[in-house]
């Protein structure tokens, strides 16, 4: 039996809907996907398009309408977005679906709309009440965030050795991987902290962390800027970064039509693509790139069928 996809379908005056339509036939031949996106939203956004709706898109009403307006910041599309992801979340947590793959959605777009949060993880880290970890990534090589959408002079603050213990001992139950690379914070790893002492902190954590586990999973603090060298690539295929753009940078500079995101540690399955909204060629019928939602469908089935 194919397993249940609920697809929050991001905001509607980028890119993501249009990816949805156009990768339907291929992945409803290995899931049953349900689009949370009502009939008039689809209406208008396959008229945008010039496009029929598939005879078997299945969709969850989720209530609101709006003027679509591409590729443009709006509170109506950010709430909307909000809205459908809200039911994604729901369905899987009623098990109503197997798991759930998210479009993308605006930050600013959430602001506009009042909403709080600066992301999807950060909604279902408050949802579930668990600390839920932000991973991206594709076979080659997976990046696991210790800290996520804060300012880049609040990092060093966040690194504590309780903190960073308990998210190094989740990340490895979460993935199961028998060896981690987790980086330094500063360059050249502080060099034994002539450029700061932060490594003091995730040294302990890394020692804490596998004598929890009983076993050196967990190898640093690695210096940031060899980490992703081909020869460290060989020898991880599991990286914790301290920072968003520490590990992204390099991710997406390698691997950036393929990775995708997947959220750990929750009692529900959620992945998504590992790309922004694309206001700029948003209903613009121009090719786009449905690699890294395929592989996030994919990786939701393969997480569903492994619980």
């Amino acid at each position: 039996m194919k397993p249940k996809i609920a697809v929050s379908i991001g905001d509607l005056n980028g890119i993501g809907i249009e990816i949805a339509l156009k990768a339907h036939a291929q992945i409803s031949k290995i899931c049953k996907p349900i689009y949370c996106i009502n009939k008039q939203m689809l209406e208008a956004s396959c008229k945008e398009l010039k496009v029929d709706i598939p005879k078997d898109f299945k969709t969850f009403n989720t209530k609101g309408e709006f003027n679509i307006k591409p590729g443009l910041v709006s509170k109506k599309s950010g709430k909307y977005s909000y809205d459908s992801f809200m039911d994604a979340i729901k369905l899987a947590d009623k098990k109503e679906v197997d798991a759930i793959c998210t479009l993308p959605i605006n930050k600013e777009a959430w602001n506009k709309a009042k909403i709080s949060y600066k992301g999807h993880t950060e909604v279902l880290r408050d949802y579930f009440g668990k600390n839920a970890i932000m991973m991206l990534g594709c076979k080659k090589m997976f990046v696991g965030l210790f800290t996520e959408h804060i300012p880049l002079k609040k990092v060093p603050k966040k690194i504590t050795e309780d903190d960073l213990t308990i998210f190094l001992v989740d990340f490895q139950k979460s993935v199961k991987s028998n060896k981690i690379g987790v980086l330094g914070l500063n360059p050249h790893a502080s060099d034994n902290g002539v450029l700061g002492d932060e490594e003091i902190q995730i040294f302990k954590a890394i020692k804490n962390a596998n004598k929890i586990l009983d076993k050196k999973i967990f190898t640093g603090p690695l210096v940031p800027d060899i980490a992703f060298s081909p020869m460290s690539r060989k020898n991880y295929t599991y990286f914790v970064a301290m920072y968003h753009d520490q590990g992204l940078g390099p991710l997406k500079a390698l691997y950036f039509d393929e990775s995708i995101n997947v959220s750990l540690n929750l009692p529900i399955i959620r992945t998504s693509v590992d790309h922004g909204t694309a206001f700029n060629i948003a209903y613009k019928n121009e090719k786009v790139n449905l690699k890294s939602y395929i592989n996030a469908i994919k990786e939701a089935i393969s997480l569903s069928n492994s619980k």
